[in-house]
């Protein structure tokens, strides 16, 4: 599923980048090279970098 539409990101994409990346959406975004267009998509991004973090947390990986 495509999280942003304007980037053409996918939620694959966003989770794999919020385990290399530990700031909030923008800064994920940035750290792929990208920039939030539109931001329609922030609010849901932000939900999905937390709930990755959070099972990454349960795992002991962070």
């Amino acid at each position: 599923m495509y999280v942003c539409i304007c980037n053409a990101i996918r939620e694959t994409d966003l989770r794999s980048a919020a385990r290399r990346c530990s700031g909030d959406a923008d800064a994920v975004y940035c750290s792929m090279g990208r920039t939030p267009q539109c931001r329609q998509c922030i609010d849901e991004a932000s939900d999905i970098l937390a709930e990755e973090r959070s099972m990454l947390a349960i795992a002991g990986c962070a």
